[in-house]
């Protein structure tokens, strides 16, 4: 009877201990950029991308944000193959910051016909890929508001086209978009002379409180728009006091939130592996943070 008893209980631990785990699963994307030292060109991709992925899935992360596309190609491999190193890694792809400023010239004009034959090839290799999402990363900042006009009507065509090849469009904001055009705020701006059925945003969290405003703040200004957030800190999650991400978590409904993704920019450990898997245990731990947030 003990033995049985004995069994029983720890059957009853490893079912525990395996529900504990399991719990702790959640849908974390994180950006390539984080780990640029290891695979963040052509060549150091071709060389350390197996090891480093493998790694960061061991973390807890389950897709990725990429940041290296150029002629058709990302780190340097086919769209097909990027696809393939993933997904053999235990991840799936998700995102990818690319983009393409407007010249002096279109800007002025307003025709843009070149730029939009470049996103044209761009967008089949995302699609090769098998993204979700396209983000631009950065758009140029407009001297007036007949510039921010062109820009607004750019991204529109440029979300148009992502559209119509099954994808999404957003753009990411880094610090200086909070600034004033002609006495608007141009990421406010940029909202709201953009269609939402073409354009969402991916607001970088950090960069926002670096620019001296709330996320939630412009969760309730401009609610259903922020499809992807960038969550970041100064350095690893949670040490800095800077980002209150209790705050923003407890308001992803309202932002829109589809999908997390994880940016470290610089780290206090000596390898940014480690850094990368402080900011996966944290967000894994956190209470606020739902296991995914996909409807």
């Amino acid at each position: 009877m003990k033995k049985v008893f004995s069994f029983a209980l720890m059957l009853l631990v490893a079912l525990s201990m395996s529900l504990s785990a399991e719990a702790k699963k959640k849908d974390i994307a994180f950006q390539m950029y984080s780990v640029r030292s290891l695979i963040g060109d052509p060549g150091k991709y071709a060389q350390n991308h197996e090891k480093t992925l493998k790694e960061l899935a061991k973390m807890g992360f389950t897709a990725i944000e990429a940041a290296n596309y150029d002629n058709g190609k990302l780190y340097g491999v086919t769209p097909e193959q990027f696809k393939a190193d993933i997904e053999a890694a235990g991840m799936k792809v998700l995102s990818s910051h690319v983009g393409h400023n407007l010249n002096g010239e279109e800007l002025k004009s307003g025709n843009f016909d070149n730029a939009l034959k470049w996103w044209a090839q761009c967008i089949d290799a995302h699609k090769r890929a098998g993204m979700q999402y396209i983000v631009n990363p950065g758009v140029n900042y407009p001297k007036n508001l007949a510039e921010a006009d062109v820009i607004c009507k750019y991204l529109n065509k440029v979300g148009e086209m992502v559209n119509a090849a099954g994808m999404k469009f957003g753009y990411h904001n880094h610090s200086h978009e909070f600034g004033k055009v002609e006495g608007k705020v141009w990421y406010d701006y940029m909202v709201e002379h953009t269609d939402a059925d073409k354009v969402f945003f991916e607001m970088d969290v950090y960069w926002a409180v670096r620019g001296q405003v709330s996320p939630v703040e412009y969760f309730n200004k401009y609610p259903g728009r922020f499809t992807l957030l960038h969550i970041k800190d100064h350095k690893e999650f949670g040490e800095s006091g800077m980002v209150g991400f209790d705050a923003i978590f407890n308001n992803a409904d309202k932002a829109g939130l589809k999908n997390l993704v994880v940016e470290l920019e610089g780290s206090n450990r000596p390898n940014i592996l480690d850094g990368m898997k402080v900011c996966a245990d944290y967000l894994k731990a956190a209470k606020f943070v739902k296991p995914s947030y996909a409807k």
